[in-house]
């Protein structure tokens, strides 16, 4: 049996600066992840992030400030622009209401026009005005209906994407094809890190292109292999670089490619080079991986050619840094020659038993209950926070659904330690928990006196 799955779509933001990219940015992701501020250029770098409306996921970029004064604005906007056109589905055009149509929004509506993008512009800042009385003056883009928004309050961003995703181009088909049963892996990392020497090593066919380079893989490429009678699937993607050293557009869109593979894989295997060690970018990729719902296992590439001592301090190094992802396994491994790899397959068959855990409702109120007995939460305003019991909401990633009283005063330290407790309790390394909570009335709540005066109805009065 295969599968074939469809890329996540790519919506691109583009503008001149200081009209609320970033603003935007953090709106559709629901994050804080952009910079904003007001100032033209603050963004220097491409953001890019997960977005979902009705049920639909896609994959935000932010293209940035393009100019710092009106003298370079052109050809640094046409830049990014040709950026955004190579990697996107959708291009949303944000402008200014506030300022009007600018010489740099005709340069890059041009540009949009002489390549045929699928375009919408987004009229930004355009609080307290009517929809037709802010757009008005943007048809003369030549760009369609221009929409009225406000980033910053959220006006007429669902109405706008609701109209994106009717009128987005059928999604692309990827390579990814494999039978039902199998564990989905994606490998991600830095370039060089070893990704490809990696899967041609599992598949056992030289299917990658590697050579001593960085950067060699440009797209997500899928490729089967058995391990023990077990199925599996892996797509190496490009490697990731830090964004202040992503020099050409094809290199961009190897972000996108990574940002997919792990939205269609089970487990992220995430590969960094011994020699390097942990970088800021891995940790990227792992809130990347981990912020999507996917198990993550971290393999120390090239552990062969470090000494004792670099072994030791390099183990050292990435436990301290590591942090809160001390729940994923590390793994160490030679993919050159092939040493590790039981262990590195053995840690991803145990992080796909917890992604698909069955957690029984008595099991769950009892964990609960221990977590509970051994630190109680904190009373707010006097009133102690009852937690009652817990049941499974979900798999892959697993859900707990915990039901109480006053549960959205529960502090994210408090949180993080109930996490910590069900991993331990269900042995559920490698895999992100996702906790939600229910405020749930006492269904004995007011019997009490009902049954007081049931047992007394009947009886003389003295």
């Amino acid at each position: 049996m295969s599968e074939t799955g469809a890329a996540l779509p790519v919506v691109a933001l583009v503008g001149r600066p200081n009209v609320g990219k970033s603003t935007l940015f953090n709106r559709l992701t629901r994050s804080r992840d952009a910079l904003v501020a007001d100032q033209p250029g603050v963004t220097r770098d491409r953001q890019y992030g997960y977005g979902a409306h009705a049920g639909q996921r896609f994959i935000v970029v932010d293209t940035g400030g393009i100019g710092q004064d009106d003298e370079d604005i052109d050809a640094r906007a046409l830049a990014q622009t040709e950026a955004a056109l190579a990697e996107a589905d959708v291009v949303l055009l944000v402008v200014d209401f506030r300022q009007g149509i600018m010489a740099g929004d005709e340069a890059i509506a041009e540009q949009l026009r002489r390549r045929g993008a699928h375009v919408f512009v987004a009229v930004n800042k355009s609080e307290g005005q009517t929809s037709v009385s802010a757009a008005a003056e943007f048809h003369a883009l030549g760009l369609g209906d221009p929409w009225a928004i406000s980033a910053e309050h959220g006006d007429r961003i669902r109405l706008l994407l609701e109209q994106v995703f009717t009128d987005l181009p059928p999604p692309r088909a990827t390579v990814t094809a494999h039978r039902a049963d199998a564990i989905r892996l994606a490998v991600l990392g830095r370039p060089n890190a070893g990704k490809s020497t990696l899967v041609n090593r599992l598949v056992g066919d030289d299917r990658m292109l590697t050579q001593d380079a960085p950067g060699t893989t440009r797209d997500a490429v899928a490729s089967e292999f058995m391990f023990k009678d077990k199925p599996y699937v892996i797509v190496d993607t490009a490697g990731v670089r830090r964004r202040a050293r992503v020099d050409d557009h094809i290199e961009k869109i190897s972000v996108v490619k990574a940002m997919q593979a792990a939205e269609q894989a089970q487990i992220v295997l995430l590969i960094i080079d011994g020699v390097n060690g942990l970088s800021a970018q891995d940790i990227r990729l792992l809130n990347l991986a981990v912020e999507r719902g996917r198990a993550a296992v971290i393999a120390v590439n090239k552990w062969d050619g470090l000494s004792e001592k670099e072994r030791l301090t390099l183990h050292a190094q990435l436990v301290e840094r590591m942090g809160s992802f001390d729940f994923l396994p590390l793994v160490f491994i030679s993919a050159l020659h092939g040493t590790g790899l039981d262990d590195l397959l053995g840690a991803v068959g145990d992080s796909h038993r917890a992604l698909f855990a069955e957690l029984s409702t008595p099991r769950l109120s009892r964990a609960l209950e221990a977590a509970v007995e051994g630190h109680a939460p904190p009373a707010i305003h006097g009133r102690r926070i009852k937690l009652r019991f817990a049941h499974q909401g979900g798999q892959n990633p697993p859900t707990i659904v915990i039901h109480g009283n006053q549960t959205q005063r529960l502090s994210a330290e408090y949180k993080r330690y109930l996490t910590h407790q069900f991993r331990k309790a269900f042995d559920l390394y490698g895999v992100p928990i996702q906790l939600v909570f229910k405020n749930s009335d006492n269904p004995y709540a007011g019997r009490s006196n009902n049954r007081g005066k049931d047992r007394d109805r009947g009886k003389p009065r003295r």
